[in-house]
C-alpha cells in the first residue's frame, strides 16, 4: 500500500499514542522470527525464555527461504479504509504481543515508549551524533491458520531500509538523488541457504560516513589545486615585470654613457678654445658649469650601479672625469686601449674582453672600457633543460636543476657547453685564439688553450757617454767612451762600457758626436763590434783637424746580426801619437748620443754590410763599388753585375747608412764642399731619393755618410754617387777600418713602413732663430701607422704615430749661419702645460773658413705608441741663420717597424 507521507506519518503518530493509552508494553516480533523467543515474568517484566523455536519462521538456516520486498501500488486507497486497516492493526498487535513474546527465547528489552535502549556491535563505538536514531518497534499481526494464501505477509523492513533511512537523515539527500520517489523505496533482499550474507548494519553506516569524507576531501584538494595555479601565474607575471624593468635600466645605463661621452668631448673643446683665447675669468665660469652636471651625472651612474639584480649580471665601472685634469692627460691610447681617468694620474689600460658566456652590452671607446654582460640561456633558450627540469641562469651558463653527471655526459647541455662537475652546472666552453687550442671542448671538460706567449719582435736600448777619467786614457791608440744606461732592454745588458747581447737577432746603431779638440790630424769614430779575443769597426767616421777651437760633430751608424755574448762599444782613437800631446779634448753632453733597435728572426728581417773595394781615385764624380762583408739571407739582396748597386728580390723597407772616407786638396773643395746623391732604380729609370752635404777642406782627411729610410719593389736597384767641385782633387779610401762600409736592413713590409719629407719653403726660419720648430712637407704617399699633421695649431710642424712600435729618425739639415752654436733637438710633445720631451740632439759648430755652406745630421731610435707626435727644433746661440735649403740637402727620413 502506498500513501502520501504527510497521511502515512499522522497516521503512525495516532497509532503509538492509541497503544500507549491501552498500557501494553512489551516485545513485538515480527513474523518472521529474527530474535530469539521472549516472555513475561511473573512480575509483568519481560524474561528471556530458553525454549526451542518452533514454527516454519523461526530462525533457522534450513527452513530460510528468499523474500522479496514487494513494491506497494501505486494506487492510493480511500482515506477511511487505510485509517481503519492500521487502527485494527494496532488493537490486534497490543492484545497479542505478551502471547508472541512468550513462545521465543531471547526478548530485547525496551523502554516504555517501545524504543531500542542499548547499542549494538560497532554501533556503540560510533560518536552519539552518528549513531542511529531509535525507532519504535514493530508489531504486526499474524495470520490465522485458516487464511492460507489469502492472508499476506506484511513488508520486512530489512537491514537496507535503515540504511536508506540513516541516508535521507543523516546525509539529507533527496528521494530523486537516492534513486526513488518520495517514500516508494524498492529494496530487495535474496536471502539464500548459506548463501549471501546481509551486510550489518553499522558496517553500512560506517562506509556511507567514509565516502562522505572522502568527497570532501576531494573537494578541498580541487579548491588548493586552483589556489596553486592562480599563485604560479601571478609568480609568472611578476617575472616577466622584473625583466622588463632592468632591460629598461640598462638601457638607461648606456644613454647615460653616451651623454657622458658627449660631455667629455663637448668640455674637451670649450676648454682647448678657453686656452687659446686667454680668458681666465671665462674658463672659470666654464669649468664650474660642466663641474656641477657631471657631478649630477656622475651621481645618477652610481645610484644605478649600487642596484644588483639577479636576472642579469652586470659588471659595469663608471668612468668619470676630474675636472682639474685635462682630457688630453693621457696622450693617445692604442687601438685596443682607452684613458682610465679615475687613476691619478690618468693611463691608458687595456680593454676588458669579454669572457666565455658573456656578450658585449657596450664597446670600448677612448675613455670607457668595454661593458659585458651575461648571456641568459633560459630566456634565450626556454627548452634547453626540457620539460622535467627547471633552468637556472647562472654567470657564463647555467643549471638544470636535478640534472645528474650521467645525464650531462650524454650532451644535455648542448653545444658549446660543458658540464662542470665541479660547480654542478653547465658552462660556456672557453674560446681561443686561432691556432692556440690544444683540447677542444667536450662534454664534461673545458677547452684548453696554449699558453699565450707575447712574442716580442722589437726593443730599444738609450745609453748617455762620457769620457773615462783624466789621464786613464791616451787618444793613441785609442779608448772606449764610457757608456750609463739611459733606456734598459731584456735582450742586453751593459757590462764593462760596453753593452752585451743576449739573444739572436739583428740590431741597428745610431751614435751622434760632438767634440772640440786641437790634435794635429783627425779623430777616429767607430762601433766597435767584438764577438772574441779580438774586436773589429761595424762602421766608422772621420772627424778632420779643425781650423779653429769650435765643436765640430759627427754622426755613425751600422747594422749588425748579433748573436748572444757578443758586445757593442764606441771607441774613439787618432791615427799616430801627437794627440796624446794635446790635453784639449772636450765632448758635448748631448742628449741620449748612443740609441739603438734590436730586431728578433721573426720579423723576417735581413741584414748586410758591405765594404768598399780597394781603388784610388783622382776624379770629379765617384760611384763606389761593394763586395758582401756579411749578409743573413742572400736570397733577398745580391750585388748588380758591376757590383755598383744592391738588387731588392721582395718588397719591402729598407733603413740604410754609407760612409765613405776621402782625402781632398784644392781651395775650390773648401768653397763648394761636397755631395753624396743616393739613387734608387725602378724599372730602369734613376730617381734622386736625397742628398746630403759636407763641408770640404783642404789637405785634410775627412769623411761623407748619409743614411735613410725608404720602401722598395722586387727588383730596383740601390745606388750611391759622390759629386765634388772641378777643381778638386779627391783620394777615396777603401780598406777595412770600417770608414768606408755600406750597411744595411730589409724589413717585410707587413711591419713597417717608411716616410720621407723636406724643409717646408713656407715659414722658413731666418734671423735670430731661438727654439723654433720647422715646418714640413710630406713627400712620401700617405701612410696609416704615421703621418704629418695637416690642420690645427699642429699642422705641418708634428708627425703622429698611430699604432705602437719602434721609430728610427735621420734629420739632414744644410744651412747658411753665423751661430756660434747650432742646436737640433728631436722633441716628443706631452700635453700643451707640460715641456716638450727631448728626445735627442745633436750641435754644429761654426761654418769652416772659407766655406759658404754647412751641414748637421741627427740620428735616434725610440718607442712610439698611438698617439705619439715629434718635432724638430732649431736654436741658434750668438748668432743668426741666414738661409735654409729646403730642396737639396735638407731631409727627413722616419721607419716606423712594429713592436
Amino acid at each position: 500500500m502506498q500513501v502520501t507521507q504527510p497521511y502515512w506519518t499522522c497516521c503512525c503518530w495516532l497509532g503509538i499514542c492509541l497503544w500507549l493509552l491501552a498500557g501494553e508494553g512489551g516485545c513485538a516480533y515480527a513474523k518472521l522470527c529474527r530474535i530469539p523467543p521472549c516472555g513475561r515474568n511473573t512480575n509483568g517484566g519481560l524474561q528471556p525464555i530458553r525454549q526451542q523455536c518452533h514454527g516454519a519462521h523461526c530462525f533457522s538456516r534450513s527452513n530460510r527461504s528468499s523474500h522479496t520486498f514487494v513494491q506497494p501500488s501505486s494506487k492510493q486507497q480511500p482515506q477511511q479504509s487505510s485509517i481503519g486497516s492500521i487502527l485494527g492493526l494496532l488493537a490486534v498487535t497490543s492484545r497479542s504481543s505478551e502471547a508472541i513474546c512468550s513462545g521465543g527465547r531471547d526478548c530485547t528489552r525496551r523502554t516504555l515508549n517501545s524504543t531500542m535502549q542499548d547499542c549494538r556491535g560497532i554501533e556503540c563505538r560510533l560518536p552519539l551524533h552518528i549513531r542511529q536514531k531509535p525507532r519504535p518497534a514493530s508489531q504486526i499481526f499474524p495470520c490465522p491458520p485458516n487464511q492460507g494464501e489469502r492472508c499476506l505477509e506484511p513488508t520486512l523492513v530489512r537491514v537496507t531500509e535503515k540504511a536508506a533511512q540513516f541516508v535521507g537523515e543523516e546525509l539529507a539527500y533527496t528521494a530523486s538523488e537516492l534513486g526513488g520517489t518520495a517514500l516508494s523505496v524498492q529494496l530487495t533482499c535474496d536471502v539464500k541457504p548459506g548463501g549471501n550474507e546481509v551486510p550489518s548494519e553499522d558496517a553500512l553506516v560506517l562506509q556511507l560516513q567514509l565516502t562522505k569524507g572522502q568527497e570532501k576531501f576531494v573537494e578541498t584538494l580541487k579548491s588548493q589545486q586552483a589556489v596553486i595555479v592562480d599563485l604560479q601565474q601571478k609568480l609568472a607575471e611578476q617575472q616577466n615585470a622584473l625583466v622588463t624593468q632592468q632591460r629598461e635600466i640598462i638601457m638607461q645605463q648606456r644613454k647615460m654613457y653616451e651623454q657622458m661621452d658627449l660631455i667629455k668631448v663637448q668640455y674637451g673643446m670649450l676648454f682647448d678654445t678657453v686656452k687659446q683665447m686667454s680668458f681666465k675669468g671665462l674658463q672659470e665660469d666654464i669649468q664650474h658649469y660642466f663641474e656641477a652636471n657631471l657631478e649630477n651625472l656622475q651621481k645618477e651612474v652610481r645610484n644605478h650601479l649600487q642596484k644588483s639584480y639577479s636576472g642579469h649580471k652586470l659588471n659595469v665601472d663608471a668612468k668619470m672625469i676630474d675636472i682639474g685634469e685635462t682630457l688630453m692627460e693621457c696622450g693617445f691610447c692604442e687601438s685596443d686601449e682607452f684613458c682610465n681617468f679615475q687613476k691619478t694620474p690618468s693611463q691608458c689600460e687595456k680593454c676588458t674582453l669579454c669572457p666565455a658566456g658573456f656578450f658585449q652590452l657596450l664597446g670600448c671607446s677612448a675613455n670607457t672600457d668595454r661593458i659585458c654582460q651575461d648571456k641568459d640561456e633560459c630566456i634565450e633558450l626556454p627548452s634547453i633543460c626540457g620539460e622535467r627540469m627547471k633552468c637556472l641562469n647562472t654567470p657564463g651558463g647555467f643549471r638544470c636543476l636535478g640534472m645528474a653527471e650521467k645525464e650531462a655526459a650524454l650532451g644535455l647541455c648542448g653545444e658549446e657547453y660543458f658540464f662542470n662537475k665541479e660547480h654542478q652546472e653547465c658552462q660556456a666552453c672557453l674560446v681561443c685564439d686561432d691556432g692556440a687550442v690544444i683540447l677542444p671542448c667536450s662534454l664534461v671538460s673545458d677547452t684548453v688553450c696554449s699558453t699565450a706567449v707575447e712574442t716580442i719582435l722589437s726593443e730599444t736600448w738609450a745609453a748617455d757617454t762620457a769620457l773615462p777619467l783624466s789621464g786613464s786614457f791616451q787618444i793613441y791608440p785609442g779608448f772606449n767612451l764610457k757608456l750609463k744606461e739611459k733606456q734598459g732592454c731584456d735582450t742586453g745588458t751593459l757590462e764593462e762600457d760596453s753593452l752585451v747581447f743576449k739573444e739572436h737577432g739583428l740590431m741597428w746603431a745610431d751614435f751622434n758626436f760632438a767634440v772640440k779638440h786641437n790634435c794635429r790630424n783627425f779623430l777616429h769614430l767607430s762601433l766597435k763590434f767584438k764577438d772574441s779575443e779580438e774586436g773589429y769597426e761595424l762602421s766608422g767616421v772621420r772627424i778632420e783637424q779643425p781650423e779653429g777651437k769650435f765643436f765640430q760633430s759627427a754622426s755613425v751608424s751600422s747594422a749588425a746580426e748579433v748573436e748572444p755574448s757578443q758586445t757593442l762599444s764606441i771607441f774613439l782613437k787618432s791615427p799616430n801619437q801627437f794627440c796624446n800631446q794635446s790635453k784639449d779634448l772636450d765632448i758635448y753632453n748631448l742628449q741620449t748620443p748612443l740609441s739603438l733597435f734590436w730586431l728578433s728572426h721573426d720579423t723576417g728581417a735581413v741584414a748586410m754590410t758591405a765594404q768598399i773595394m780597394t781603388a784610388v781615385h783622382y776624379q770629379t764624380n765617384y760611384q763606389p763599388t761593394f763586395k758582401f762583408v756579411s749578409l743573413s739571407d742572400s736570397y733577398m739582396l745580391t750585388l748588380s753585375h758591376d757590383g755598383r748597386a744592391i738588387k731588392f728580390t721582395e718588397m719591402g723597407v729598407v733603413k740604410f747608412v754609407f760612409q765613405q772616407a776621402l782625402y781632398s786638396m784644392g781651395h775650390t773643395c773648401i768653397h763648394e764642399g761636397f755631395n753624396m746623391v743616393v739613387y734608387l732604380n725602378k724599372n730602369g729609370t734613376n730617381a734622386e731619393l736625397m742628398t746630403v752635404y759636407k763641408s770640404g777642406v783642404n789637405y785634410r782627411d775627412t769623411s761623407i755618410s748619409v743614411s735613410g729610410a725608404t720602401k722598395v719593389s722586387a727588383g730596383d736597384l740601390m745606388s750611391f754617387e759622390i759629386l765634388s767641385p772641378t777643381q778638386c782633387s779627391i783620394r777615396y779610401f777603401g780598406d777595412s777600418s770600417g770608414i768606408s762600409t755600406l750597411s744595411l736592413i730589409w724589413l717585410p713590409s707587413a711591419i713597417s713602413t717608411a716616410l720621407s719629407a723636406r724643409v717646408s719653403v713656407i715659414r722658413l726660419p731666418t734671423g735670430a732663430v731661438r727654439n723654433k720648430v720647422l715646418d714640413f712637407a710630406q713627400v712620401s704617399t700617405y701612410e696609416k701607422q704615421i703621418y704629418l699633421i695637416s690642420t690645427g695649431q699642429f699642422a705641418q710642424k708634428y708627425f703622429m704615430f698611430t699604432e705602437r712600435g719602434i721609430a728610427s729618425i735621420v734629420f739632414t739639415l744644410k744651412l747658411i749661419h753665423s751661430c756660434n752654436m747650432l742646436r737640433v733637438t728631436l722633441n716628443q710633445y706631452v700635453s700643451d702645460n707640460a715641456p716638450l720631451n727631448i728626445i735627442a740632439q745633436q750641435i754644429g759648430g761654426q761654418v769652416p773658413e772659407g766655406s759658404i755652406w754647412t751641414s748637421v745630421s741627427l740620428r735616434s731610435s725610440f718607442k712610439v705608441h698611438n698617439g705619439t707626435m715629434i718635432s724638430v727644433s732649431l736654436d741658434c746661440v750668438r748668432g743668426r741663420i741666414n738661409h735654409i735649403s729646403h730642396e737639396y740637402g735638407t731631409s727627413l727620413s722616419v721607419l716606423w717597424i712594429s713592436s
